[in-house]
């Protein structure tokens, strides 16, 4: 009897539910579950874009974005969220914009504001004159000419015409190409940089204003009635003195034809802009997922939350964005406990020289001997150049970072910023996502984003490789920079990938290898033209 009843117990327990028996997982399976069955990279992604829209640093959306993006943090059970604030400039935003030529013929044109412009206080008309200025020496040309007048000050032109589909995915054959080891000789490949050429537009500005124009255009670089309404006059005592906006380059030639052949075109321009000094401070938005171990150090992960003014801010970066949120809320669900903590990142002033993260790097993690009245596009183009580098107290402690800042394409892979050593590790990190397209880690530096400064003063930092999908052909500044761009599997993908490359850092038992701390380089190896020195 007792051995039929312990045979009865084992066939029940064999036949138990699965539910009731111990199930071993592993970290990258809870990571794919969440990611997949789980993911709300897209809603976070919607919110950003259609509810909150476009973010230009210390704009009303930015602070909104900055209020929401905290609280989400909070809400998953992240640690520490807080902002850190830094000298930025003015805060801009456009409430209205109507351009229409209303003579010889009435034509609604497309045009985007440029930030840091004043309004036109009430509807303004005035005739157009063509008047290319590309340096001082034009000046003279046109004096006496522009009173009362709308000025076209960029030369117009034939763009290039596409060579290639306006969306892209990578084949396994272009990623193999994108392997390639940067030999940087001495800084040869850094060109001098004339920090008097970013003043010119001042210089331009006060002259127009001089002449009595009561506005100005410049033409959109791209075909296809996009526009962008990019400027850098974001300095308090440096925003524009007048109206400036950027006309669809259709319409922009258009304009310029009439004006050549005499026909007077004439345009009505209502520009509503605001700004406000309220906070002249620009804030990264930090948030943590503390390790097991507090001595072990953290890895990070970041995206620029910051956008231009034109369409929503959504390839460029609210998708980043929103996988790097996405990340940490997979994590965090997942319940997976790593020895090093993770913080996570979202920046402001990237648009305008990667200041955000520039401040972080120089708060946290290393200095280097820049002219401290040096800001904007003027401090991005110097700080790498600076020697030398004065580690700070994160400087042993930040084991990585991973930077995504390419629009919602699928990751194909990962730049290794010339890190040879990280190689064979990212390899193995990928290895259970090559079913997804994750395939290449390659050698090359990439540049122009956040991971940028980090990577200057000797961190381990990274950015992914991402299918094009349009992000440069279309949507990458530009009015049509909306949710309908994104790729919900594409972003998923990524932001469980991101999680993985987090949490496999974060356990490592030893951190990522880094590349020596760079010191001043020795002068190019290049003999034509001879340099100076060596007359």
């Amino acid at each position: 009897m007792r051995r039929s009843m312990l045979a009865i117990t084992a066939a029940l327990l064999a036949s138990a539910p699965i539910a009731a028996q111990t199930i071993q997982t592993t970290p990258t399976d809870r990571v794919i579950d969440q990611g997949t069955n789980h993911s709300e990279v897209m809603r976070i992604a919607q919110y950003l874009t259609d509810v909150i829209g476009a973010r230009l640093t210390n704009s009303p959306g930015i602070r909104k974005a900055e209020d929401w993006t905290q609280a989400k943090f909070r809400e998953w059970g992240l640690v520490n969220v807080h902002k850190e604030g830094f000298e930025f400039g003015r805060g801009w935003w456009n409430e209205k914009l109507a351009v229409r030529m209303v003579a010889p013929r009435p034509l609604q044109l497309v045009a985007a504001p440029l930030p840091w412009t004043p309004g036109t206080s009430g509807a303004v008309t005035g005739e157009v004159v063509l008047a290319p200025l590309a340096d001082e020496a034009a000046f003279a040309q046109f004096k006496g000419k522009l009173k009362g007048k709308v000025v076209l000050i960029s030369e117009p032109r034939e763009l290039e015409e596409a060579t290639e589909a306006p969306f892209k995915r990578w084949t396994d054959d272009e990623l193999t190409k994108r392997d390639q080891y940067d030999l940087l000789n001495g800084g040869g490949g850094n060109r001098a940089f004339n920090p008097a050429r970013l003043t010119f537009g001042a210089k331009r500005d006060a002259f127009l204003k001089e002449e009595g124009a009561i506005g100005y255009a410049i033409m959109s670089s791209r075909n296809g009635k996009l526009v962008h309404g990019q400027n850098s006059q974001f300095q308090v005592g440096q925003s524009g003195l007048l109206p400036g906006i950027e006309i669809a380059a259709e319409d922009y030639r258009r304009l310029a034809r009439l004006a050549k052949m005499g026909a007077k075109p004439t345009l009505e321009i209502d520009a509503v802009n605001h700004f406000d000094d309220s906070d002249t401070k620009a804030y990264n938005v930090l948030a943590d997922i503390p390790g097991t171990d507090p001595k072990a150090g953290y890895v990070m992960a970041g995206a620029h939350l910051d956008s231009w003014a034109m369409g929503d801010g959504a390839a460029d970066n609210g998708a980043g964005s929103a996988m790097v949120m996405e990340a940490a809320r997979i994590i965090k669900a997942s319940g997976i406990k790593t020895k090093r903590a993770i913080r996570f990142a979202l920046w402001a002033g990237e648009e305008q020289g990667l200041l955000g993260s520039m401040a972080y790097v120089e708060n946290h993690v290393a200095k280097r001997p820049v002219d401290a009245g040096a800001s904007g596009m003027v401090r991005y183009m110097t700080w790498s150049r600076a020697f030398p580098i004065t580690p700070g107290p994160d400087h042993g402690k930040l084991a990585a970072y991973f930077n995504l800042d390419n629009g919602s394409g699928k990751i194909r892979g990962i730049y290794a910023q010339g890190n040879t050593a990280v190689m064979p590790i990212f390899e193995q990190w990928f290895a259970p996502f090559r079913s997804m397209g994750a395939i290449e880690v390659s050698a090359r530096r990439t540049g122009s984003t956040d991971h940028v400064f980090f990577d200057a003063v000797g961190i381990p930092a990274f950015q992914f490789i991402q299918d094009p999908l349009d992000y440069g052909s279309m949507v990458h500044h530009t009015d049509v920079d909306t949710f309908d761009h994104l790729k919900a599997d594409d972003m998923r993908q990524g932001a469980l990938i991101l999680a993985e490359f987090l949490i496999n850092a974060a356990n490592s038992d030893q951190p990522l290898p880094r590349v020596p701390l760079a010191t001043a380089p020795t002068p190019a190896d290049q003999f034509y033209p001879f340099p100076e020195s060596a007359h």
